[in-house]
């Protein structure tokens, strides 16, 4: 049986190395920038595209792409929906771990997803950013600030949820129990919501 896991996840909360982990243990693969040429392939679109669009909403002056439908789609709408086609075939083909990219709105009806939700207090956050980042420490908050408010507004953008709502999600997760406690959490909480084996 495939199974998917989506991660989303607040800037500098670790969710990227607890997902990474957590694909590793389980001998899934891992997705996160590796969507972006995955769905440039098989749209045909320029990469370039996707990572001026990733977890970004479209502004006021985007430009428009005529679409075969009949209705004039934006830069971004195009992106976003090519990584939704991605990401549906590739729940329907194999087990992985996904990385943002509304992947729980995406597969929220797919049987056999978990999807879970990485935070931390804010004073930890801005600890890995400096750690682990390489933030500026005098940036770190800024950084932050700026990067969650992306990321929600992608994700509000794009999905009738709120972003790290947990109602959008079936586990949420402090990570500041650790990465390898977050990774034992996640995989019990796999195994017991589709009574598999891990």
């Amino acid at each position: 049986m495939n199974y998917i896991i989506t991660i989303g996840r607040q800037y500098g909360s670790g969710g990227r190395f607890i997902a990474t982990k957590l694909a590793e243990e389980l001998g899934i693969k891992f997705y996160d920038q590796e969507l972006i040429s995955k769905a440039a392939e098989e749209s045909g679109m320029s990469k370039t595209f996707f990572e001026s669009y990733d977890e970004r909403k479209d502004s006021f002056f985007t430009g428009v792409i005529p679409s075969t439908f009949g209705v004039d789609l934006t830069i971004g709408q195009k992106v976003f929906l090519a990584q939704f086609e991605t990401i549906k075939k590739i729940a329907e083909t194999e087990s992985c771990v996904i990385v943002g990219r509304c992947g729980n709105y995406i597969l929220e009806n797919y049987p056999n997803a978990c999807h879970i939700f990485i935070h931390a207090p804010f004073d930890s956050r801005v600890e890995r950013a400096i750690k682990y980042y390489s933030v500026e420490p005098n940036k770190a908050r800024d950084v932050i600030t700026k990067m969650d408010k992306k990321r929600a507004n992608y994700y509000n953008f794009y999905t009738d949820s709120k972003w790290g709502n947990c109602d959008s999600y079936d586990l949420t997760i402090n990570s500041d129990i650790g990465v390898e406690e977050c990774v034992k959490v996640i995989k019990n909480f796999v195994e017991t919501k589709l009574k598999i084996n891990l």
